[in-house]
């Protein structure tokens, strides 16, 4: 389940939910309304995901 991934990626990376948001779906509420049961799209849903899968690549080089 995705807001699961998400959550764990905020705890590992000690980042705010709003944050994450804006970043990975330009959108400040987004984990907010997932929290609150939105299901995002398909295509949102790839974006997050590589969002967290190239944050963390940049993370371990960095």
């Amino acid at each position: 389940m995705l807001i699961r991934t998400i959550e764990k990626f905020l705890r590992e990376h000690e980042m705010p939910a709003t944050k994450f948001g804006r970043l990975a779906a330009n959108d400040p509420r987004f984990v907010l309304d997932l929290r609150m049961g939105r299901e995002p799209r398909r295509a949102l849903a790839s974006r997050v995901e590589h969002f967290m899968n190239t944050y963390r690549e940049a993370a371990h080089v960095g």
